[in-house]
């Protein structure tokens, strides 16, 4: 089994450190960990060996509980199962067991080529490990790669690959490894340490060498104060269980050596993911807080071929020439400045431009009635806390004191556009009401989000906001639309 194996690999590599008199995840005597290289490609970074004790002694834990899990799962199905219909999207209904038939036994049912080429299930409309048992009838649907939810499973599953290697590379703590819109990230705290691209090509030697060992992606419930014993060396993971689960229990998912909290779903074993790229990395703070750790960000992206990985390739190289930074500074449009970052300085024809576009707008708004306005940029923080916005983004917004009071730049218009409605009583014959809004707003984001146009601390923005009756509500999105 894929667990008795790791066991046995870890033992091995604990024996050799102890004769080298340096023990699992310890500092060797030379004052760093020894290594070996992940990548045979003659780069620099190399793999932990041995690796970090916590790995060990959380694989240890798992087995444990995952042992208990089985035979109590195998009692169950033998004790509960029952007969139950699984109805597909065409109305088709299939015959099955609860406890014991899984998505992917159906899906091996209908064709093998489907089975194969399916990322998830969805079981009653919720994300499905294609491995985890039915427990009562429902529906079923199953969703390949093209589908939106599917490739966010993929490439969280694809993050789980990376943080595997991440941490038998670094050995540091892993943090969150989301899914994002194109691809999927993993943070990491390393003490006094970076991450640098020259490490990108061991990193995907070793996610490649996870891929073909098709680690299976296991699921497993545990009880939270089991949960931060078995994550004691990572304060991060600590805090999401203290600070951000408020049930008993919670999922934890295992591939080979890593296990990680996670509410999943993920493919089945790491071999579905069949062609990966770490492409990126950045410095980052827990949870965006810039008074909180530095964090090392790695990104990558992957795909179910190596052909869609090249025409993904193709495609940023071909956007790099397209880059609006790149072509606002050779044709003098427009430029950033440290002294005021995030906040774009337009140059006359950059300008030009950006007032065409600002009439183009005007002229559409006056076609769909609505009435321009002009509001203040600052305002009292009571304003902010009246909205709700003070409590949830006072972060992110600039605040400076005033006579004792505290004002803010506005970070959009809407509690604006509401105290110009409350100004005087208003009539229905008035309604719908729609106001326009082409105000300058601020926002407070971190230096190291910033992305030419498209990531700013200071910007305008195509504004409006209708004030209608209930009845008016559905004519209102389809003029506006």
């Amino acid at each position: 089994m894929e667990s008795d194996k790791i066991t046995e690999q870890l033992e091995k590599m604990k024996v050799e450190a102890e004769k080298k008199g340096c023990a699992g995840g310890e500092k060797c005597k030379d004052g760093g960990k020894k290594k070996t290289k992940a990548g045979g490609d003659g780069t620099s970074r190399t793999e932990l060996s041995p690796w970090p004790q916590y790995i060990s002694e959380r694989l240890e834990l798992y087995n444990k509980l995952k042992q208990e899990h089985d035979t109590l799962m195998g009692e169950r199905a033998e004790k509960e199962s029952k007969p139950i219909i699984v109805t597909l999207p065409d109305g088709k209904q299939i015959d099955a067991e609860s406890w014991k038939t899984t998505p992917y036994t159906l899906a091996c049912g209908i064709s093998q080529g489907l089975a194969d080429n399916t990322v998830i299930s969805k079981v009653n409309n919720i994300l499905w490990d294609l491995d985890r048992p039915l427990e009562e009838s429902c529906t079923l649907q199953l969703l390949k790669f093209d589908d939106e939810e599917a490739q966010a499973v993929y490439w969280h599953s694809s993050a789980h690959i990376m943080g595997e290697a991440m941490e038998r590379v670094y050995g540091g703590c892993l943090c969150y490894g989301p899914p994002i819109e194109n691809g999927f990230y993993y943070d990491m705290f390393l003490d006094n340490e970076g991450v640098s691209s020259n490490d990108f090509p061991a990193l995907e030697h070793l996610c490649k060498k996870i891929m073909k060992e098709k680690q299976p992606f296991e699921r497993l419930e545990i009880k939270k104060e089991t949960l931060l014993e078995m994550f004691k060396y990572n304060q991060f993971k600590c805090r999401i269980l203290n600070e951000k689960v408020d049930t008993p229990t919670t999922t934890v998912y295992r591939c080979g050596p890593l296990i990680d909290l996670c509410r999943g779903p993920h493919v089945r074993h790491t071999g579905k993911i069949k062609a990966i790229k770490v492409h990126k990395n950045s410095s980052t703070y827990w949870e965006g807080k810039a008074d909180m750790e530095t964090l090392q960000r790695i990104y990558g992206i992957s795909f179910p071929d190596s052909k869609m990985l090249k025409d993904w390739e193709k495609f940023q190289e071909e956007a790099k020439n397209r880059d609006h930074r790149k072509l606002g500074k050779e044709q003098e449009l427009f430029f950033f400045h440290d002294l005021s970052p995030g906040s774009c300085f337009f140059l006359p024809k950059g300008a030009f431009i950006y007032n065409a576009l600002i009439e183009f707008i005007r002229n559409e708004y006056q076609k769909r009635g609505f009435q321009e306005v002009v509001t203040p940029n600052i305002y009292n923080s009571k304003l902010w806390q009246t909205s709700g916005h003070w409590q949830h983004y006072s972060d992110n917004m600039f605040s400076f004191e005033v006579e004792k009071e505290i004002f803010a730049l506005k970070p959009m218009n809407c509690p604006g556009h509401c105290l110009m409605f409350d100004n005087r009583p208003r009539s229905w014959r008035e309604l719908p009401l729609r106001l326009a809004d082409f105000g300058v707003l601020h926002r407070n984001e971190l230096s190291g989000a910033l992305t030419g146009l498209t990531r700013v601390r200071r910007f305008q923005q195509d504004d409006a906001h209708i004030f209608c009756t209930m009845e008016q509500i559905e004519d209102e999105i389809k003029g506006s639309l």
